[in-house]
């Protein structure tokens, strides 16, 4: 660890509201509805299975309200790491949930962009048969990983106006990609094959409760992004009506898009084809179920055509998660609560070069994960710490720092609050063995964060007051 270091640069504000949207929505969308469809519809044995999507967003809408009011008001690199840090207090507390939010960083997220490299992979399979096999542990699967990590990396390899540029091509062929299994969905929508409900679908048990709560946890991984211009405040044009606006925008229509994509997949290609069944493996099209609706549909040389524009669309998600997230290291370092090597930026392109390498190799590593267990872990890691200790945040915020100005005051305080904790505990706790696991790595946190402020002599081993954060 180091003392605060002054970057050698500036981070400048180039992204409109169009910009901030597309970043949002590249992110949300990416691979996920795409290669999640088969995992939710075993939640629950059916189409009633996206409930658990509505359940999903039923938590994250209020959460975008969080999200919306912090991120008008303390716009800064790093998102999430400045507003705990500020809400319990640079001195003492913060400095602990602001280490630990690095923390859960430094699992979680290269598990999310690893996730769309797996997702990559798989349709890639469907144009290449066997390319996604043993979980990417192949000589294939391997340069597979290599080459779209180091491709994303380079396109970030820039400044940050040109990153606004390329957001927004990125954007167009994420909306077409979309557009195009819409589309085809209102054209061949079969209702007799979509909501063909198994017997006792509806059954108001525990273990539907438990197949509900599943579900929400892969439609919150679906959703995950929503708030990815948060985490470049420092790069936002107006932020305090840019934020909120792409926040929430993103986040509804993303919802209404993932509806029209679900539908269009199950109206087409019936559900029990490719659902995994209690027992036995999964059916090999799971992995590319949307290219043969495509196929299904319009044929071989349509599906193909299909499944490059998705390939894009995945490229697309890798490149804004690896943007948002590259920020994060690069803010704790500047504040001192994190190695100092992180805190320079690129001599001309004026980015944060180093932590976005950091986290690019960590994300390739964490593509020869299984998918299931890189979705069901990462959305868990991020509860405590991330979701309810932001919210705890913005109470501390309201009640200490009453002066401080809001852009975006959310509507209807607290119950959006509620709401959303309320939900974030549900998954949480309905996580079985996954909550265990968010709960020991918790605690190696913690004791790291010790042993570290012991030897550097800070909180809570010394009272000496944490060092000010440069002024932005």
């Amino acid at each position: 660890m180091s003392q605060p270091l002054l970057p050698e640069g500036h981070l400048e504000r180039r992204l409109g509201p169009w910009s901030a949207t597309a970043l949002n929505m590249s992110n949300m969308i990416g691979v996920g509805p795409f290669i999640t469809l088969p995992a939710l519809m075993a939640t629950l044995g059916g189409p009633q299975s996206m409930l658990g999507w509505l359940a999903a967003l039923l938590i994250t809408l209020p959460d975008a309200l969080v999200w919306s009011e912090l991120g008008a008001a303390m716009p800064a690199s790093g998102g999430t790491y400045q507003w705990l840090r500020t809400g319990f207090g640079a001195e003492k507390w913060g400095r602990l949930m602001s280490f630990l939010f690095i923390w859960q960083l430094i699992l979680s997220g290269p598990m999310e962009v690893g996730s769309g490299i797996i997702g990559f992979a798989q349709y890639l399979d469907y144009l290449i048969p066997g390319i996604a096999a043993d979980n990417l542990r192949t000589p294939g699967g391997a340069a597979v990983v290599l080459l779209v990590v180091g491709l994303v990396t380079l396109l970030l390899f820039r400044r940050i106006g040109h990153v606004a540029k390329l957001t927004l091509a990125i954007w167009a062929g994420v909306i077409l990609t979309v557009g195009t299994v819409i589309v085809t969905g209102i054209l061949k929508f079969d209702s007799r094959i979509a909501f063909d409900f198994p017997k006792g679908a509806f059954t108001w048990e525990w273990g539907f409760l438990l197949g509900l709560f599943q579900g929400a946890r892969i439609g919150i991984y679906d959703y995950l992004g929503y708030y990815d211009i948060c985490y470049v405040g420092d790069e936002v044009r107006d932020p305090g009506r840019t934020i909120p606006r792409s926040v929430v925008t993103s986040l509804v229509v993303v919802a209404l898009l993932y509806i029209g994509i679900n539908l269009s997949i199950i109206g087409i290609v019936p559900w029990r084809e490719f659902t995994p069944m209690p027992g036995q493996p999964e059916p090999e099209f799971a992995k590319y179920v949307a290219s043969i609706c495509l196929e299904r549909a319009w044929g071989r040389p349509v599906a193909v055509v299909f499944t490059v524009m998705l390939l894009w669309t995945a490229l697309a998600c890798l490149f804004a998660l690896l943007l948002g997230y590259s920020r994060i290291p690069y803010a704790a370092a500047r504040d001192g609560t994190f190695f100092g090597w992180f805190g320079r930026l690129h001599p001309t392109g004026q980015f944060p070069h180093r932590s976005l390498l950091l986290l690019a190799a960590l994300s390739a590593a964490c593509s020869f994960l299984s998918l299931g267990f890189v979705i069901e872990t990462l959305v868990v890691l991020r509860i405590l710490i991330q979701f309810i200790g932001q919210i705890v945040a913005l109470v501390l915020l309201r009640k200490n720092r009453p002066e401080m100005p809001r852009p975006y005051r959310m509507l209807l305080y607290p119950l959006p609050l509620i709401i959303a904790g309320a939900g974030w505990l549900a998954v949480f706790w309905t996580s079985e063995d996954k909550r265990w696991y968010a709960l020991g790595s918790l605690l190696v946190g913690v004791l790291c964060y010790l042993a570290w402020s012991f030897v550097t002599r800070r909180w809570p081993w010394s009272e000496e007051a944490a060092p000010a954060s440069p002024q932005r």
